[in-house]
């Protein structure tokens, strides 16, 4: 494998605040790198650098030569009027301008203009092309070529801009959240393509399986540096956790040190004029070192909701429909107490209306939702808080409440809630307009749970949070004492924080399944397994195999018939048990040890196979 580019020196700032200095890394082909870093410590600058987007101060980045780079930002932005099939053959290379012109004449119907496409196609050798450009984009479900982009939504405009970069096949693939606005299925498409390709890639992302999955090394810039762990996302905890550990070591060492050296340097002043240069400079350059302790470990968020009863919400015979498009259909369903509900679905299917519904900003067509009079909602909205730009991050909290009460013991002044939620002093008196998108959906996060609410509604969390913040809002709902529904598409932020999933099928129809996301996909893949086999075999009726022993004792060795005969028995109790399975998955019941069933049920498959082939070869000996 040989190197792609090479960085030196690397160095940004905006203002007077430093991004980064003097950066150095390279990265080889075929690597994949996931970048990691708090919101605001510069991993999109740094993708900007990299792709080219951007210059640094100092520092140079060596590409290899003719690399073919293809960057996702994290906002993809288009030409409103131009289509879907203008953004994504906009290329100046022949087979690009091929394809372009023939899907436009195939379009067209002009019998001239698609003689003239279909030479050029042969011309450019761009029917392979061809075939992976639709072959992509009907994989990231984008059907319609010719509408405008200005008609997408965000999920879709960023599926656009995926396949733009997919079908390009760059050899240097940079992803600024790529996972935003997709939907699960989507992401697990994504996840493994980018796992089966060749191509170098260098992501930003906050969805943990998607990382864990994927990567075979971590970059974290951390303190204006970067510190590279050679493993997946999970190795990478565990070193970090080590090198912090090994920073707070050397601190205290430092800081013992420093007593000594403070000691030498409070003696009197007349004296100072015989101290050695070197030891002052030595002194200063200690007590820096010894004020970089780390605790970021040890950050919790620790703010109690209010009392809520035992009635939360109801909902009566609740349907809604925009047009052809059923949202909801005779929807009913009682909220329990302290439940922890999980939305999924495709996008488009209706589950931020359904949350709309819910708190009443949109109305049903029939039926309605029967509110708790205890309950009081916090919504954390996709669309988020608008904020007053000019004003600084403390003056937005403070003019919320000075003092923040949760109980009598429980209460922060503004200037430590929002420490909670990892804003240092210094990042408190910054502007909001300087934040950057994931800082302001953390300052967006501490406004919502400044309220105290009870029942916590969060649409598309994980959006721009960056993990440190998603580890501490995991610890704080999974000790909430209130209800919470979620509606994501981090499968991580879903596995850890509920225990039960409304799935959105479309046209109405939501299915309530007792477990997490990754439990309900276990139970989905063998449920449809399970139809596949049960399909095929009433397209292709197999009679029951009768294990009846033949009358072979002229023929077998005495040790054979005994094995024969006991062949029967294992067969005859395999069946029945996998025909027991059978009846139990088809019969639409809840299981709870669906994985324990599903590799018993595999099992069986590979036994009663295995065993027929002997029992075959016994009886059909002469």
């Amino acid at each position: 494998m040989g190197a792609l580019l090479q960085v030196e020196g690397l160095t940004k700032s905006f203002g007077y605040d430093l991004l980064f200095g003097d950066l150095a890394f390279g990265l080889d082909e075929g690597d994949k790198v996931g970048l990691i870093a708090k919101n605001g410590t510069g991993k999109s600058t740094l993708l900007n650098l990299l792709a080219r987007v951007d210059t640094p101060d100092s520092g140079t980045i060596i590409y290899r030569n003719d690399l073919r780079i293809g960057y996702l930002p994290q906002m993809p932005a288009f030409e409103g009027a131009k289509t879907v099939l203008d953004v994504c053959l906009e290329g100046d290379d022949p087979s690009s301008h091929a394809v372009l012109s023939y899907e436009r004449a195939v379009t067209s119907g002009d019998a001239d203009a698609m003689t003239a496409a279909i030479q050029a196609m042969d011309s450019a050798h761009a029917w392979d092309y061809e075939e992976r450009f639709k072959q992509i984009l009907t994989q990231l479900k984008i059907d319609d070529y010719h509408q405008p982009v200005g008609e997408l939504s965000g999920g879709q405009v960023k599926r656009v801009a995926l396949a733009k970069i997919l079908i390009d096949e760059p050899q240097f693939l940079i992803l600024d959240e790529p996972t935003n606005h997709l939907d699960i299925d989507m992401i697990e498409w994504l996840e493994n393509y980018l796992r089966r390709s060749t191509m170098t890639l260098l992501m930003v992302t906050h969805d943990r399986y998607f990382l864990d999955n994927i990567c075979t090394r971590i970059m974290e810039l951390d303190q204006q540096e970067i510190f590279t762990y050679d493993g997946n996302y999970n190795y990478y905890l565990e070193k970090r956790a080590e090198r912090i550990e090994a920073q707070n070591a050397q601190v205290e060492k430092a800081r013992n040190l420093l007593r000594t050296e403070l000691e030498w340097m409070r003696r009197q002043p007349q004296a100072r004029q015989h101290k050695a240069q070197y030891r002052i400079d030595a002194f200063y350059d200690l007590k820096e070192r010894a004020q970089g302790r780390r605790d970021v470990g040890d950050v919790r968020l620790n703010v109690n909701s209010a009392y809520i009863g035992k009635k939360i919400f109801t909902a009566h015979h609740v349907s809604k429909r925009y047009g052809d498009k059923v949202i909801l259909h005779d929807f009913e369903y009682t909220f329990a107490r302290y439940e922890k509900l999980g939305i999924v679905g495709d996008n488009g299917v209706g589950k931020s209306t359904f949350i709309k519904l819910l708190l009443g900003e949109v109305p049903c067509d029939e039926g309605s939702f029967e509110i708790g009079k205890t309950v009081r909602f916090g919504y954390y909205s996709q669309e988020g808080m608008h904020f007053d730009e000019g004003k600084r991050v403390i003056d937005a909290v403070r003019d919320v409440a000075e003092y923040i009460y949760f109980d009598e013991k429980t209460h922060y002044t503004a200037a430590q809630f929002l420490n909670m939620f990892l804003f240092s002093n210094a990042d408190q008196q910054k502007l909001i307009a300087k934040l950057s998108g994931g800082e302001k959906r953390r300052l967006y996060l501490a406004m919502v749970l400044m309220s105290k609410p009870n029942f916590l509604i969060l649409d598309e969390p994980t959006n721009d949070l960056d993990i440190s913040t998603l580890e501490i809002l995991e610890d704080y709902l999974s000790k909430f004492n209130g209800c919470v529904i979620i509606v994501s598409h981090d499968r991580f932020f879903m596995d850890r924080t509920v225990d039960h999933t409304f799935v959105f099928l479309g046209d109405g129809v939501v299915k309530d399944f007792p477990g997490n996301y990754s439990e309900y996909r276990a139970w989905k893949d063998y449920h449809d397994r399970l139809e596949a086999e049960q399909a095929r075999l009433t397209a292709k009726p197999k009679e029951k195999v009768q294990y009846n022993v033949r009358d072979n004792s002229n023929k077998l060795t005495f040790k054979e018939k005994r094995e024969l005969e006991a062949l029967t028995a294992e067969l005859e109790a395999l069946t029945a048990e996998k025909e027991t399975l059978d009846a139990l998955f088809a019969s639409g019941e809840v299981i709870n040890d669906m994985d324990v069933k599903s590799a018993r049920y595999s099992q069986l498959q590979d036994l009663l196979e295995e065993k027929e082939m002997r029992w075959l070869e016994l009886s059909e000996k002469e």
